[in-house]
């Protein structure tokens, strides 16, 4: 049986709320260092204008029903020609963008100043909070939860015999960690730089990310879309309609 247990006020005052202030004032100052730290890059232009490509293919197989067929064949032709088709890339024109990368020393400097800014932060308030911290219960969760939740939210405690909805000093640092990206998100904004969940994401999915890949799956994309005129007639029926409000 689980065991309840009386959690003394000054944890609450000397540990929950100075942990939870120091890591949001220690994201805001991530921030602030890393808007210091970025360089600013000129956008390539030739990315720009195949991201204003692809945007205008979806755009033209969303909306491929609402136009005549003559028009949608024009501009499919227009997009997926095999010779000088806007989709349409070579085999040998294909880039290589880790080659870029690596060619780029301004690229790879900015990914350095990144990394820094997410893993020192991060590495002096977890030994922080392991040396100072660690050992003992520092809250409770109002709410009952089953075992599965005991690894993640009482990492550092070895005692099956306390209630899961504990929390440790330790987990309540990894709690705060990814739980404070909303608050981040209403103080810095949508787009600020101590989004590491997103920051991880985009250096996995963009690190040899290639272009014109996109290009080649939009163009099949629409190779594939069959036009179904969503409004037949409408010529004859506006013409009606037009005749009937007249007379």
């Amino acid at each position: 049986m689980a065991e309840d247990l009386v959690l003394d006020t000054a944890i609450r005052d000397w540990v929950l709320i100075p942990l939870s202030v120091v890591m949001v004032l220690i994201g805001v100052l991530r921030h602030i260092v890393s808007k210091l730290l970025r360089s600013s890059q000129t956008p390539d232009i030739k990315i720009v204008r195949e991201g204003q490509v692809m945007l205008r293919a979806r755009n033209l197989r969303a909306a491929a029903n609402f136009i005549p067929s003559k028009a949608f064949r024009a501009r499919k032709l227009y997009y997926c020609n095999e010779e000088n088709g806007l989709l349409f890339v070579p085999k040998g024109q294909a880039t290589n963008p880790q080659a870029q990368m690596f060619s780029d020393p301004n690229m790879a400097m900015d990914m350095m100043k990144k990394n820094l800014s997410m893993i020192i932060p991060q590495t002096l308030t977890f030994a922080w909070v392991n040396f100072f911290f660690s050992g003992f219960v520092a809250a409770k969760i109002p709410f009952p939860l089953t075992q599965r939740f005991r690894s993640m939210l009482q990492n550092g405690i070895d005692l099956s015999t306390v209630d899961v909805s504990y929390v440790s000093s330790r987990s309540w640092y990894f709690l705060n960690l990814f739980g404070l990206r909303g608050l981040f998100s209403l103080i810095l904004g949508e787009e600020n730089a101590v989004d590491d969940t997103q920051r991880m994401m985009q250096m996995g999915g963009g690190f040899g990310f290639d272009p014109s890949k996109g290009l080649s799956v939009e163009k099949d994309n629409l190779d594939i879309t069959q036009h179904d005129w969503a409004l037949p007639n409408f010529e004859h029926h506006a013409e009606d309609v037009l005749k009937r409000v007249i007379s």
